[in-house]
C-alpha cells in the first residue's frame, strides 16, 4: 500500500532533510518561515514530525540537555531512507505534471 504525504508533511520532511543533523521542532519552523516565507507553528510542526515517524518516514533521538534550554533536551530528526525515496519519488512525479502543463503564461495570471 502506497502512503501519500500532504503538503504540509511534505515541506516539513523536506526541512528535515535539508536541515540534517541540525533538525528539531523550532530549526524547521525558522527553516520554512526563511526560505519560504510562510508562517508556521511549532505545535503543528511536531504533530508532523510525529506523523512522519509513524510512518517510518524520520527517526527521532534525544540530544543532551543544555543549561540555555533550563535543563530540557531538544529531540532531533533525521530522514530515513524511505522518506528520502518517497521525496525522490513525489519530485519524479511533480516533474511529469509540470512537463504536461501547457506553456501558459504566468505572468498573464498576476493581478
Amino acid at each position: 500500500m502506497k502512503t501519500y504525504l500532504g503538503e504540509f508533511e511534505e515541506v516539513v520532511l523536506t526541512m528535515v532533510g535539508i536541515l540534517g543533523d541540525q533538525a528539531y521542532g523550532n530549526a524547521i519552523v525558522k527553516e520554512t518561515m526563511e526560505r519560504l516565507d510562510r508562517k508556521v507553528n511549532l505545535s503543528a510542526v511536531h504533530i508532523t514530525l510525529y506523523r512522519l515517524e509513524d510512518k517510518g518516514y524520520v527517526k527521532s533521538e534525544m540530544g543532551g540537555a543544555t543549561s540555555s534550554r533550563g535543563g530540557r533536551r531538544k529531540r532531533y530528526f533525521k530522514i530515513t531512507n524511505a522518506g528520502l525515496s518517497l521525496l525522490k519519488e513525489m519530485q519524479v512525479q511533480r516533474k511529469k505534471l509540470w512537463e504536461l502543463l501547457p506553456q501558459l503564461n504566468f505572468a498573464a495570471f498576476q493581478s
